[in-house]
């Protein structure tokens, strides 16, 4: 038998574990994903750099956000998690 390869050994992928949605009958976009035991992720296209904050697209792939901010120093980032919370009327947390 050959010896082992040195460097960082590759993920075998865990058959128990699944990536489909928890209840497969929803009508929610496969951008939304559920996750166990209380929250919700979604896939978001941020593009900074506009003049308003405003969403541009939903669809399966992703939410598509426009953030009146720069792409420097995270300030988009920030920009993005407030303009969320405001829309969905959560806390940014």
């Amino acid at each position: 038998m050959a010896p082992a390869k040195k460097g960082k050994a590759k993920a075998k992928a865990n058959p128990a574990v699944s990536t489909q949605p928890v209840n497969p009958n929803n009508n929610f976009p496969t951008s939304i994903r559920y996750i166990p035991p209380s929250s919700v992720a979604n896939t978001i296209h941020a593009k900074p750099g506009s003049k308003i904050a405003s969403i541009t697209d939903f669809s399966d792939e992703a939410l598509g956000v426009q953030i009146d901010a720069p792409a420097k120093d995270g300030e988009a980032n920030a920009a993005l998690l407030d303009y969320i919370s405001s829309v969905l009327g959560v806390k940014r947390r």
